[in-house]
């Protein structure tokens, strides 16, 4: 059988010699006696597990020391919540991007909590551009500026951190560890883990120090980061299995020579991707190419009659999950850190291949 390679925008596939080690230790991990699902999270091996993880992510995104790395439960859309509760710190407003659908899950969840001034919105351009920054209209009042780094379901990515008076934060689930960036630009850093970190059910959060302890009046205890951070996020179990597969992806990416070495092969994915797609009347994608990401390829077919045949014919060749998302129709490849170049390239084929065919 050829080999299967796996698009999903998430949860996503994991590299497959991480897989094959988790199933190796599935049973009994190291000298516990028992499978790593099954031992205390307080017990020395998974505290092990947990110390090494959090330490292989340090080194991996060169974080600095005055930023607390907790590992959550809840997603990235229980951060839509914590980020308001943990950062208004006595303000009444926060400044939003609005740039497609996680911003707006975003910012409605934050207008529970406080006045969200949206200093710039893509709605009008069908979340396919950017504003230019000088343009933004971000309210110097506002407690913190939140974007999201990339929107999965348009394919739309910053290449520019925004330079503000105020902590920036971003959700990064889709794109943390896929390139480098200066982890002391940003307030709080969160992503969840289906996507490039590893499976669902944990969620990494990076803060820096001075934005812990000071939370809007009432809220639920575990939504403190002084309460995780003050119980290096065991305040109740955590999600163990993946916090020790996160553990496992993040010695992957440090063997494949760590994120410098995974952006590279990234932009290359992506850009011979577009190049395809940009180069054939078969293929188009609408998202300026200044702002198209590297990890959500999304492109429409020309007849749209053909979608069906399409899909039909890539899983049987083994390229797996590429159904576009309903708002935007056509087809998506994911292409995160696990997808090799490989799998690109035998997409690329198939793309030629059924444009000869029906084009």
């Amino acid at each position: 059988m050829s080999e299967i390679y796996n698009f999903s925008a998430g949860p996503a596939a994991l590299p497959k010699s991480v897989l094959r080690q988790i199933q190796e230790e599935l049973l009994e991990y190291g000298n516990a006696k028992a499978s790593v699902m099954e031992i205390s999270h307080r017990g020395v091996d998974f505290m092990q597990v947990a110390q090494k993880a959090e330490q292989d992510l340090r080194e991996l995104m060169n974080i600095p020391n005055n930023y607390k790395v907790l590992f959550l439960q809840g997603g990235a859309s229980a951060q839509f919540s914590m980020v308001p509760i943990n950062l208004l710190r006595g303000k009444t407003k926060a400044s939003y991007v609005n740039t497609g659908h996680w911003s707006v899950k975003a910012i409605a969840e934050a207008q529970r909590y406080c006045e969200v001034n949206i200093c710039t919105d893509s709605t009008a351009n069908k979340f396919t551009d950017i504003e230019d920054f000088a343009n933004w209209n971000i309210d110097q009042d506002s407690a913190y500026l939140h974007y999201t780094s990339n929107e999965t379901i348009a394919g739309l990515e910053f290449d520019f951190i925004p330079e503000v008076d105020m902590p920036i934060v971003a959700d990064m689930s889709s794109t943390i560890l896929s390139r480098e960036i200066d982890v002391s630009k940003f307030g709080v850093i969160y992503a969840g883990a289906q996507k490039n970190i590893g499976m669902a059910g944990a969620t990494v959060v990076i803060v820096r120090e001075d934005l812990i302890g000071d939370v809007v009046p009432k809220q639920p205890i575990l939504f403190d980061y002084a309460t995780q951070a003050n119980n290096n996020s065991m305040y109740n179990t955590p999600s163990t299995f993946p916090w020790y597969a996160a553990g496992r992806v993040f010695e992957w990416l440090k063997e494949q020579g760590g994120i410098k070495a995974i952006e590279a092969i990234n932009e290359r994915k992506a850009s011979k991707l577009y190049a395809t797609i940009d180069s054939s009347d078969f293929y188009s994608n609408p998202v300026n190419p200044k702002y198209r990401s590297w990890m959500n390829v999304p492109f429409i077919l020309a007849d749209d009659s053909l979608d069906k045949l399409f899909l039909e014919k890539s899983y049987n060749a083994n390229l797996l999950a590429l159904k576009g998302h309903k708002s935007v129709g056509g087809m998506r490849a994911s292409i995160y850190n696990s997808m090799p170049e490989s799998g690109v390239d035998t997409l690329i084929e198939f793309m030629a291949d059924f444009e000869k065919q029906h084009g």
